[in-house]
């Protein structure tokens, strides 16, 4: 498949070099993250090959990427940028007009919730809701998979455990070491067909491998969320998860300058639960990012199509056909 991506490339070279000088270098960050860096190899194949750009990739993160944005008004793109992560620097950025937001690049966004497996929810519906759940505590083993220490999820699942008072209701909070026994925990519940009951957010491989279905928290609380975010709230209140706007942003200079390319940055999106689909491709072909991404571009030629101008489609056609 990489040789097919390579090939491709190759066999488009002649018309996207004509393009080249009028767009030039672009420089465009790269999350070290598996669904960001899918998302950066699809845009930047799609813009040399389709609008000729000389296309810089700079390994990033959320907080290097911010602050290279406020110090040196750099790199012209940042795909997949999580403001809620980010925080006072990103709205700073905002306030002083340095960059435009183009785009939801996950739609809907970032997803969190408490999971069951979807066959459990079947064969019990009263489980959609967190009253069910805690009227039923033995229907999901009786036990909640909580967020290891050190990821952001904890402070708020352990004020949601309180909230709920789960404990109370009969069901053991299960705090992992690390992601990997989360998941591994998962993964043997599904294949055994059994419950299993906790956080999990997306896109992410095991959302997109396993049939889950997020159950009812009742309505979003701002203000109870916000609260929940503190580890010495005294008083927890329940909320559901919000979902967390992905964005691809630009520098102000680079939309300015370049408005054909930033109409283009501006439609690419990916549904949420797709990516998680693709994660989950990957993981199981052992892929590159470089496959992952021409496995998207040949099974979904009538989504990324529709984001391209004209002159770019025509580059494209070949790969079209």
């Amino acid at each position: 498949m990489k040789k097919y991506l390579l090939g491709t490339a190759v066999a488009m070279a002649l018309p996207a070099a004509a393009m080249a000088e009028e767009c030039g270098e672009v420089s465009m960050a790269e999350m070290n993250w598996a669904s960001a860096q899918i998302v950066v190899a699809v845009s930047e194949f799609l813009l040399e090959q389709g609008y000729g750009c000389d296309v810089q990739v700079v390994p990033s993160d959320t907080t290097p990427a911010v602050t290279s944005l406020s110090e040196n008004n750099e790199p012209d793109i940042v795909p997949e940028l999580w403001p809620n992560s980010a925080g006072a620097a990103y709205d700073k950025l905002k306030e002083n007009g340095k960059i435009v937001e183009l785009t939801n690049v996950l739609d809907p966004g970032g997803v969190e919730g408490w999971w069951l497996p979807t066959y459990l929810v079947e064969e019990h519906p009263e489980l959609k809701t967190i009253e069910g759940v805690l009227e039923n505590p033995e229907l999901v083993g009786g036990m909640f998979n909580n967020c290891p220490d050190g990821w952001g999820c904890r402070i708020v699942s352990d004020n949601l455990v309180r909230a709920f008072d789960l404990e109370g209701h009969g069901i053991e909070v299960f705090n992992h070491g690390s992601g990997e026994t989360m998941v591994t925990s998962m993964a043997a519940a599904y294949e055994s067909e059994e419950p299993w009951f906790g956080y999990y957010w997306g896109p992410t491989t095991p959302l997109g491998k396993f049939d889950m279905t997020s159950i009812d928290l009742g309505e979003y609380d701002a203000e109870a969320h916000a609260a929940n975010q503190n580890a010495d709230n005294p008083d927890p209140k329940p909320s559901a998860f919000p979902t967390a706007p992905i964005l691809t942003v630009v520098t102000k200079d680079f939309y300015e300058a370049h408005p054909d390319i930033a109409e283009f940055l501006g439609k690419v999106s990916f549904k949420t639960d797709s990516m998680s689909g693709l994660l989950a491709w990957q993981d199981a072909n052992n892929a590159t990012t470089e496959e992952a991404a021409v496995y998207y571009l040949q099974n979904n030629k009538d989504v990324w199509a529709e984001w391209l101008n004209d002159d770019a489609r025509e580059n494209l056609s070949k790969l079209l056909k």
